[in-house]
């Protein structure tokens, strides 16, 4: 039980730190960049990089979005390892499809980690030497739609799993 309560402690503190980095991320949608920190990601060229940060450099919005991007760091790794816990106390404890699912969600934590800190660090590199890179753009941009599937699989299968475990420890 001990590594169940470790896996919610972590798990939970990531889906707390997501809401504390979604607030720093919520100014950073203006007008000129209506997707606010995703379009910054979707950027799959160095030009349109350049185009947001000048746009949230015009509002007076940059430092906003260095510490958006280094909350969002701190948020990828509790949510992820508290993700990895859970997949891997499910893996272990759980029942038939409860099992599976824990594995899965053991390599959606692992693929959203590795995922999502590749596109934050990158997006992060861009911003502080203020200006876009060509390669760099093309990596984030690539890696947006891995994590955002990584992150509902994960979720999801949490979800999932601890509803079948509390309804099974019910039903006993």
């Amino acid at each position: 039980m001990k590594s169940y309560r470790a896996f919610l402690g972590w798990w939970i503190g990531g889906l707390i730190a997501f809401g504390i980095t979604h607030s720093f991320h919520v100014p950073l949608v203006i007008d000129a960049v209506p997707g606010g920190i995703l379009d910054h990601q979707a950027a799959s060229t160095a030009a349109e990089v350049n185009r947001i940060q000048a746009d949230w450099e015009a509002a007076g919005l940059l430092g906003q979005a260095r510490t958006a991007m280094l909350t969002d760091l701190v948020f990828i790794v509790i949510y992820s390892f508290g993700a990895w816990l859970g997949g891997l106390w499910f893996r272990r404890n759980g029942q038939g499809v409860v099992r599976v699912l824990g594995n899965v969600i053991v390599w959606a934590a692992v693929f959203f980690l590795l995922s999502d800190l590749g596109e934050t660090i990158l997006q992060l590199k861009e911003l502080l030497a203020g200006k876009g890179s060509n390669s760099y753009a093309a990596i984030h941009s690539t890696l947006q739609p891995v994590k955002q599937v990584a992150w509902v699989i994960s979720f999801v299968g949490i979800v999932i799993c601890i509803i079948a475990d509390w309804l099974s420890r019910k039903r006993a």
